[in-house]
């Protein structure tokens, strides 16, 4: 469903593949990985024998040589080699810092520290994907969180693939959902105690949209860094991973199934949920919050409605709730419509079209319920996703100024109807 890979040790540890680049092709999966501290993993348990089943053959610790002394490093393995590479030449600490410090700028600048002193362990990081990529050979990289030198490392690498920065931006915001793990992993090493910064463990987006913006008003692109700071071939260096790294996109895929959702898939639901939030956030659409919808809301709609997911094979790639009656946007109507909500789908991992199919899996079974109608809303701020829903056949009727969805802060919605069968 998202791209963080199940560990018990390990909140933070995903595969980069699925990623669009900008010629149409995809950056291949199981080949290049990032993740939180590998000095978690323990010989003999089963996620070192999940590690081990991923067939890595290099992995580049990107953190001071002091912290792997405190906290250990990934066990030794005959199948894969182990490079420290620390990139951050002026620790911080990042747990102590104040309330009123802005994670966004303060980390990039931070960042930027990190692109001008470290030129020499991030010319070498590259230098090993490359080798990795040319032989076909799994990567992972890390530091402590999984989060800012390997969130730079990432935004570096996929950058050079070709990957969209909204995506980098994206990808980087992900361990968002690994936040309240590794802050529950903090208090356990000290204590019980809180940190006093609010944005410890968190990534929100425009850290790194800071970043790429400060990188290129000092240098003009990824490249140019590469080329000027880091004294790489930039151009060869590119090409290099585009071959080895990139793929085509699938051109087929197995047909949609659905099943109504049960209370065991509450904790799915708000992690796909929250995965679509931050997918909008990289874009600049601030409709959807992470943290908004929690379990009991999705436990509460499957009590109240219905609650649908989508599957293609093995993998949940979509989600939708149905509701028999909206009051707070559609006001008191006879029981003659079905109300669709939350249609989610997983970014770029989903089949083409998902959303399309999810939307007209709910119309039918609206339909089989003998109800004429299939409703729904958006922000009225919108225009793109009104735009989707008028393409899908849907007539905008109305709007409502100031529905109350359950936040306390009233907001403009624009209704939108389809008249079944």
């Amino acid at each position: 469903m998202d791209r963080h890979l199940p560990f018990e040790a390990l909140h933070n540890f995903r595969d980069l593949g699925g990623y669009p680049a900008d010629d149409g092709r995809r950056v291949r999966p199981g080949r290049l990985f990032r993740s939180d501290s590998l000095g978690k993993l323990t010989p003999e348990t089963e996620d070192w024998s999940r590690f081990l089943s991923l067939g890595i053959r290099t992995v580049v610790d990107l953190r001071h040589p002091w912290e792997i002394e405190t906290r250990g490093r990934v066990p030794a393995h005959p199948s894969f080699a182990y490079h420290n590479l620390s990139i951050e030449h002026r620790p911080y600490d990042q747990a102590a810092l104040t309330p009123d410090i802005d994670p966004g700028p303060y980390l990039a600048e931070r960042f930027m520290e990190v692109a001008q002193d470290g030129t020499r362990e991030l010319r070498t990081a590259l230098e090993l994907i490359a080798e990795s990529a040319r032989s076909d050979a799994p990567l992972v990289f890390h530091c402590a969180s999984g989060k800012d030198r390997t969130g730079q490392l990432a935004a570096l690498v996929l950058s050079l693939l070709g990957v969209p920065d909204q995506v980098i931006i994206e990808d980087f915001s992900l361990t968002e959902l690994a936040t309240r793990s590794l802050l529950a992993d903090w208090r356990t090493r000290n204590n019980g105690r809180t940190p006093t910064w609010p944005g410890f463990a968190r990534a929100p987006e425009s850290v790194m949209r800071l970043f790429l913006a400060s990188l290129y008003a000092r240098h003009g692109s990824t490249r140019a860094y590469v080329s000027q700071a880091l004294g790489m071939d930039a151009e060869a260096l590119s090409a290099t991973l585009r071959t080895h790294l990139l793929e085509p996109a699938p051109t087929t895929w197995p047909a949609p199934a659905y099943r109504r959702a049960t209370p065991g898939d509450a904790p799915a639901l708000v992690r796909l949920r929250d995965t679509a939030a931050l997918w909008q956030l990289a874009r600049g659409i601030t409709q959807w919050q992470p943290g908004e919808k929690d379990e009991t809301h999705f436990r509460t709609r499957m009590r109240e409605g219905e609650v649908w997911l989508a599957h293609t094979g093995d993998h949940l790639h979509g989600a939708w709730e149905l509701w028999w009656d909206d009051p707070a946007a559609w006001g008191p109507r006879p029981p003659e419509a079905g109300y669709i909500h939350r249609l989610m789908t997983t970014p770029h991992t989903a089949p083409p079209g998902t959303g399309r199919t999810m939307l007209a899996q709910a119309e039918s079974r609206i339909a089989a319920t003998g109800r004429p109608y299939a409703r729904l809303d958006c922000l009225a701020s919108n225009p793109r996703l009104r735009a989707y829903y008028e393409s899908a056949g849907y007539t905008v009727v109305g709007e409502q100024r100031a529905k109350d969805g359950g936040s306390g802060s009233p907001y403009a919605v624009t209704l939108l109807e389809k008249r079944l069968g």
